[in-house]
């Protein structure tokens, strides 16, 4: 079984899993949901990052240890430890994503009031009520009506454009810093296409495609970027260790000179 996905540390699994992983205890798992602007998912309780969930994330808490809970995402099946602080059981209905690269909550419905948290792109929410250009978050605070929307985006090249520039981060989620796989599933999560967390987990969930078009992920090992058009591409990479444009040809080119090739294609996400 695939760690990243499999729900279980070594003295708790997922019911789901008795009879095909044998663990002292088994569970049914506790909802839960991402309280904090981001949390990193870890592969022990200290260990390192592998990625991360962001604000209103829906979360199945396996186990608690100490001050840590093991838990799996509900969007890709992710599983890691992160803060038990960081998690709410208050779970009322999401309503909205903040749809803009990165939002700010407020005490009250005024710009020029402190602001408190900062949210990033697909953080979700559950908005209680709207008054003028601000809506009323059902935990509190405010966030600009501007910044978030309650139906998908249509262009996952146009959402993952609006992150250029972001700080390269490895295994990161975020506006405050996102990796390749992570930029990619972004953009397709914005518009309702279910994405795994990482590239090879991606490239594996999409069927091959022999042309280039906007919107078609492309495949190098390790690495995957996004098709804007059949000769430009955008990618979160480590070589300018930030989201950048790069001409598609000029990146197959410069990767099989890094030794990091070859390159393995394109396939073609789908909603259906």
């Amino acid at each position: 079984m695939d760690r990243r996905l499999t729900p279980a540390t070594d003295r708790v699994a997922l019911e789901s899993l008795r009879g095909l992983l044998d663990r002292p205890a088994y569970t049914a798992g506790e909802p839960a949901r991402l309280a904090a602007p981001l949390a990193d998912l870890l592969t022990a309780p200290d260990g390192r990052r592998d990625r991360q969930v962001i604000f209103g994330a829906d979360l199945t808490v396996i186990e608690t240890r100490g001050d840590m809970a093991f838990v799996q995402a509900a969007l890709d099946g992710y599983c890691g430890w992160l803060p038990a602080a960081a998690l709410t059981r208050d779970l009322p209905p999401v309503t909205h994503r903040v749809t803009a690269p990165a939002t700010h909550v407020y005490a009250e419905p005024d710009m020029k009031r402190p602001e408190t948290v900062l949210l990033t792109m697909g953080a979700r929410l559950s908005v209680a009520a709207v008054q003028g250009r601000f809506a009323r978050l059902a935990g509190g605070g405010w966030v600009p009506v501007q910044h978030i929307g309650d139906r998908p985006a249509s262009d996952p090249g146009a959402v993952a454009e609006s992150l250029l520039g972001t700080p390269y981060l490895w295994g990161g989620n975020s506006r405050s810093g996102i990796d390749c796989s992570g930029l990619a599933q972004a953009a397709l999560t914005a518009c309702g296409i279910a994405c795994p967390g990482d590239s090879d987990l991606q490239r594996d969930a999409f069927p091959a495609t022999d042309g280039i078009d906007r919107g078609d992920l492309l495949f190098w090992p390790g690495h995957v970027a996004l098709a804007l058009s059949p000769e430009l591409m955008i990618h979160a990479t480590a070589w300018t260790m930030n989201v950048t444009l790069e001409p598609i040809r000029d990146a197959i080119a410069r990767i099989d000179a890094a030794g990091e090739g070859p390159f393995q294609g394109a396939r073609r996400p789908s909603s259906s």
